[in-house]
């Protein structure tokens, strides 16, 4: 038999240095995909913690926000209040000026009274006598304190005579005959004293222990003028 040149046996023969080389890189596979492995897990720990941290951010987050709402909604209620209490006021103060011609007297207490400070203006309550002593006119003040002793307005014009003809509304009109004293020409003067200590200057004094006087022994200022008048004194 004839043998054939061109047949070539391929059969690899490994040595123990390649089976060596083989092994080492096969581990190194194994150990690469184990790290990437545990990177893996890792990272998915990670995130989930970062998940449910998020969440729990916001569920603190949605836990403020009832309490932000009711913080808002109180000063909106705020606001509200105070822009009604500031129509309020407008309306009381257009309703002030809208009204009738006002005393001299009055408006001079209510400027005093009055403090004026942006759109609101507040004026105190004034009282009849008070504002009429602020003119220092007797007759007014004696108009003003008519109702304090249970007159009626009607009983001015009696007084007026009355006062006109013993003293001409005086407070400083002196009997130098007899010592009486002042607008009601009380005798002596000092009896005025009752009513206040500054009897012998302050009109008002005056006037209100001169209409005590006439309500006590009179009843009225038109009886104490009817009697002086058919008198001369009364």
């Amino acid at each position: 038999m004839t043998s054939n040149p061109a047949h070539t046996d391929t059969t690899t023969t490994t040595t123990p240095h390649d089976q060596h080389e083989h092994d080492q890189h096969g581990s190194g596979h194994s150990r690469r995909r184990t790290f990437r492995k545990a990177l893996t897990g890792v990272t998915l720990t990670a995130l989930a913690l970062g998940a449910v941290g998020g969440a729990a951010v916001a569920v603190d987050r949605r836990a403020e926000r009832p309490d932000a709402a009711a913080a808002a909604l109180a000063a909106a209620e705020a606001r509200q209040s105070t822009g009604i209490a500031d129509l309020g006021e407008r309306g009381s103060t257009t309703s002030r000026s809208l009204r009738g011609p006002v005393d001299p007297a009055k408006a001079a207490l209510v400027r005093a009274a009055t403090r004026s400070g942006g759109q609101v203006t507040r004026t105190a309550k004034v009282d009849p006598v008070e504002a009429a002593a602020a003119t220092g006119d007797p007759k007014a003040i004696a108009q003003a304190m008519l109702g304090r002793f249970g007159f009626g307005s009607d009983q001015f014009s009696c007084l007026e005579s009355l006062w006109d003809k013993e003293s001409g509304w005086d407070p400083h009109a002196s009997n130098p005959s007899s010592g009486a004293y002042g607008i009601p020409q009380s005798l002596p003067g000092s009896k005025m004293a009752s009513a206040g200590a500054d009897w012998q200057t302050n009109p008002a004094t005056q006037i209100e222990w001169g209409l005590g006087y006439i309500r006590d022994s009179y009843g009225s200022p038109c009886s104490a003028w009817g009697h002086s008048e058919a008198n001369g004194w009364y």
